[in-house]
C-alpha cells in the first residue's frame, strides 16, 4: 500500500524559507522518481522539481536557484528546500512518485498536500 505524507508547510513572509518533507512507504525510493508539484487557487497543477534514482534533478524555471530537491533512499524521504520565497509560490504542494517519469508526466501516486502561504 503506497503512502506519501507531506509536512513542513506553513505561512512565511516573502524572502523567507521553508523545508517540505515527504515520507513514503509501500515502495522503494531508489527505484522511483520523486517529484514536487503545486497548485494555486484557480490555477492548474504545475511541476516544481523532480529527482530520479540516480540523483538527477529537474526544476521549473520559476524556482531554479531558489528551490532544492533532495532524497534520502534509506529514510524513504524527499525534501524540498525553498528559499527566497515569493508571493507567487503560494500554493498547495504535493509530493508524487513515478516508476518512470518523463519530465512532469508519469507520476502515479500522490500525497494529500501541504499548504504554503507567502505574504
Amino acid at each position: 500500500h503506497v503512502q506519501l505524507v507531506e509536512s513542513g508547510g506553513g505561512s512565511v513572509q516573502a524572502g523567507g524559507s521553508l523545508r517540505l518533507s515527504c515520507a513514503g512507504s509501500g515502495f522503494t525510493y531508489r527505484r522511483n522518481c520523486m517529484g514536487w508539484f503545486r497548485q494555486a487557487p484557480g490555477k492548474e497543477r504545475e511541476g516544481v522539481a523532480t529527482i530520479d534514482s540516480t540523483g538527477n534533478t529537474n526544476y521549473a524555471e520559476s524556482v531554479k536557484g531558489r528551490f532544492t530537491i533532495t532524497m534520502n533512499n534509506a529514510q524513504n524521504t524527499v525534501w524540498l528546500q525553498m528559499n527566497s520565497l515569493k508571493s507567487e509560490d503560494t500554493a498547495m504542494y504535493y509530493c508524487a512518485k513515478a516508476i518512470s517519469a518523463a519530465g512532469w508526466t508519469g507520476f502515479d501516486y500522490w500525497g494529500q498536500g501541504t499548504q504554503v502561504t507567502v505574504s
